[in-house]
């Protein structure tokens, strides 16, 4: 199941990492027709749009390349956050789907429940 951790965080990073180009692109693109149009508030507008755009793709990828990072180091709270955001990827028909349900079954296996409680070697034993 380590191989499955690994692919899962390699797949979150990917997609997080194609979101932030694609924000880029879409930044650049808007601004770039807006620089073609010789109506100032069209200019002004798209300016706008590219922005809010930009921004709103970059929050939504940052997530997924703090959560493969912390699979990678196998924290149980990146688990959780990968499965949230593979729950939302099932929607993005059809690779986030199909990205969002390997992740999916991949992070709720026992094995992998099991790697991600493991309780470090120096951590002191809590008896309440």
């Amino acid at each position: 199941m380590q191989k499955h951790i690994n692919i899962v965080a390699a797949i979150q990073i990917g997609f997080s990492v194609f979101g932030i180009l694609f924000a880029l692109l879409v930044y650049a693109v808007l601004h770039l027709v807006g620089d073609f149009t010789d109506e100032p508030e069209a200019n002004m507008v798209l300016s706008i749009i590219a922005n809010v755009l930009a921004t709103v793709f970059v929050i939504l990828a940052v997530p997924g390349i703090i959560g493969g990072i912390g699979l990678l180091k196998r924290k149980e709270w990146a688990r959780i956050l990968v499965l949230i955001i593979s729950v939302l990827h099932v929607f993005n028909f059809p690779i986030g789907t199909a990205v969002g349900v390997y992740s999916i079954w991949a992070l709720v296996q026992p094995e992998v429940v099991a790697e991600f409680r493991k309780r470090p070697m120096n951590e002191p034993i809590n008896h309440g």
